[in-house]
């Protein structure tokens, strides 16, 4: 067997070494055709323009209207506002079955959330039913998503009633507390269709996935905890929203505060509502059960709570809620003022996270169904919707997962299933209300807790832990922000260590250093790839990222302390040392005058050690500016190569002749 293995040992280094021979000789002929080109140079209002235009309007919206006659264009704009002129042509009998199928199973479970909701934000349970009446309307004319389910949500609820009752107290002060509520709103509306008409959509994608799955969690902890008073029947409690004083709150009044028939209306309900949403979990035939299991549950206790008289026993009910439509609210909106300035300013924080939550639950649903969903037009609609809200006595209403998961699951085609959950309020408010007088607090407490359970996704944060430690950072941050202290904190938290990761890897990009797969003339990073051999004499760090003001300086020292490890290394085993450093620049997207500044410090470091800089493949945009500082000339032209191979290579051959 060793006599065998000799002659294949000679033979394998033979076939590599024939095999670096002609990768050499490969390199050779592909360094004598191609060079690192200069891009033509483009005027300044030219690139200026083409850079505005990437940044604002990437997906070309004004495309159709190109070569197109004045009346078609007419059209085409029309349609864009008003997206149901585009859908609403092909609209038929068989689309309206489905619709309203999923717009009375919605309705079911939109009516009863609306009134707990309402509480929520310290308002009557009305103004929920207000807000799924109007806003459902405009978005159907106006929004661009099928599926989507527009009307109060719990989330916003409970962070637009934290701020307003900051400003003003919704017990003493009932009608500034209503005014602010209406003013946030109408501010809220504003700032979204600003939004979408000045293409600015991507400024809500600061907030990342991983800080939303944290806040939606804490605020389903923190919602789920204020809903303990209405549970037990505790009526003094606290009014901050942070664990701590809510658990004080509760085992404080629990020998006089507690009432044993709310928390057996409230238990048994619950256990319902719980039962009915696993078994529409189970079996998707079966949607409709959790969709309307809040409804039967109000009627059945409303019923039970009418023939016992149990609210002469301390059981809490919601009482009247006034017949009618929405009244006109213009007069109540504070356009100036130091009330218009608190509106405004939680107007805007409402607005935002209103409008993440349902551009991501649109996307969601758009995904599935394979459509396109124009996220800028999604943004003027719900904006319109919320102004036009806000003058007809509503609050700031939105896409709500659980109603949009329903009417999904039931089949909808278009937003008519909005139009037709909106009739069917539009019926309660006009008959039914007076109905709910006898409906417990117990149970819009417990429809609220079996809502706001599925906001609560442990396995995305599971997830996020594997996948990256710095984002469960954030996601943890924004979810024990928010059930510690308060709902702006835990969202002011969130923004923080988003923004925080973003900085961080601006100012500290990776960087790696690279080596040559065996028989090939590929380099790549030898952490991930261990097989990759160093080329002796030669340096190759590849910089991972656009090199700024941020992190020149950052990347100039770690290149050299790159360069210091790698000769200490070599000292210690008597071999030879480092004549030249090449930099891998693919993935070097832009650099400016900083980082071109801390390139010529490096050269005048490696010029002092003997050592040659060598670059490899600089992007259009990077040769450009290295040229017009003269940076190149300063290397010279013959240290620029098209590829880390040819570098490599060549500088092997000089290192050869010197020697």
């Amino acid at each position: 067997m060793m006599v065998h293995s000799v002659p294949d040992e000679v033979e394998s280094k033979d076939i590599e070494m024939a095999s670096r021979s002609s990768s050499h000789r490969q390199t050779e002929n592909y360094k004598s055709v191609y060079k690192v080109g200069l891009p033509p140079r483009r005027n300044f209002i030219r690139e200026f323009s083409e850079t505005l235009k990437e940044t604002f309007f990437a997906d070309d919206p004004l495309r159709p209207y190109k070569d197109q006659p004045r009346s078609r264009q007419l059209v085409l704009g029309l349609q864009f506002l008003f997206p149901v002129l585009e859908w609403g042509r092909s609209y038929n009998l068989s689309k309206f079955k489905g619709d309203v199928i999923a717009g009375l199973t919605i309705a079911s479970l939109c009516i009863p959330q609306d009134i707990g909701y309402a509480k929520l934000a310290n308002l009557d349970g009305k103004y929920g039913l207000y807000s799924s009446f109007v806003p459902p309307l405009i978005y159907a004319v106006m929004g661009s998503s099928r599926d989507i389910a527009i009307g109060p949500v719990a989330v916003v609820s409970l962070l637009l009633g934290t701020l307003l009752q900051n400003e003003v107290d919704p017990e003493n002060n009932k009608e500034d507390y209503r005014r602010l509520a209406f003013t946030a709103t109408f501010f809220a509306g504003v700032t979204q269709a600003a939004l979408g008409f000045l293409r600015l959509g991507f400024l809500i994608e600061f907030l990342s996935h991983a800080a939303i799955v944290g806040f939606m969690g804490g605020a389903a902890i923190t919602i789920a905890l204020q809903q303990l008073k209405g549970f037990l029947g505790i009526k003094k409690f606290t009014k901050n929203t942070d664990i701590i004083s809510v658990m004080k709150s509760v085992w404080g009044s629990v020998h006089h505060g507690w009432n044993w028939q709310t928390i057996f209306i409230g238990t048994i309900f619950l256990a319902f509502l719980l039962s009915a949403k696993y078994i529409g979990k189970k079996n998707r035939k079966f949607f409709w059960v959790p969709a309307i299991a809040p409804l039967i549950s109000v009627i059945l206790s409303t019923f039970f709570v009418y023939i016992t008289r149990a609210d002469k026993h301390g059981v809490q009910i919601v009482k009247k809620i006034d017949r009618g439509l929405n009244p006109s609210s213009v007069s109540q909106i504070h356009f100036s003022g130091s009330y218009a300035a608190k509106g405004f300013r939680i107007g805007v924080v409402a607005g935002l996270i209103a409008l993440t939550e349902a551009i991501a639950i649109g996307r969601t649903f758009a995904s599935m169904k394979e459509y396109q969903l124009d996220g800028n037009k999604e943004m003027v609609a719900i904006g319109t919707m919320n102004i036009v809200g806000s003058m007809t006595s509503c609050y700031v209403a939105t896409g709500s997962f659980s109603r949009s998961a329903v009417n999904f699951m039931a089949g909808c085609q278009t937003s008519v299933s909005n139009i037709v959950m909106s009739m069917v309020v539009m019926l309660t408010l006009l008959v039914i209300t007076p109905l709910f007088k006898y409906t417990p607090n117990a149970i819009l407490s417990s429809i609220i807790i079996s809502a706001v359970i599925s906001l609560i996704d442990y396995e995305a944060a599971f997830l996020i832990w594997k996948v990256d430690k710095f984002d469960f950072i954030a996601c943890m941050g924004a979810f024990f922000g928010v059930v510690f202290v308060d709902v702006e904190i835990g969202l002011l938290i969130a923004v923080s260590i988003s923004l925080a990761k973003v900085l961080l890897q601006v100012t500290r990009p990776r960087t790696a250093l690279l080596g040559n797969l065996p028989s090939t003339m590929v380099y790549r990073n030898i952490e991930q790839y261990p097989e990759a051999t160093k080329v002796p004499g030669v340096l190759i760090v590849r910089v991972d990222s656009a090199i700024y003001f941020t992190n020149s300086n950052y990347v100039k020292e770690r290149i050299l302390r790159w360069l210091r490890d790698e000769e200490e290394q070599l000292r210690a085993k008597n071999l030879p040392q480092i004549n030249f450093l090449i930099v891998e620049m693919s993935p070097v997207t832009d650099i400016d005058t900083s980082g071109i500044h801390a390139f010529e410090e490096l050269y005048r470091n490696l010029q002092k050690r003997e050592i040659q800089l060598v670059l490899a493949n600089p992007g259009p945009v990077v040769i450009q500016k290295l040229h017009l500082a003269k940076f190149t000339e300063l290397i010279g032209h013959d240290k620029i190569f098209l590829s880390v191979g040819e570098a490599a290579m060549t500088c092997t051959s000089k290192a050869r002749e010197d020697s």
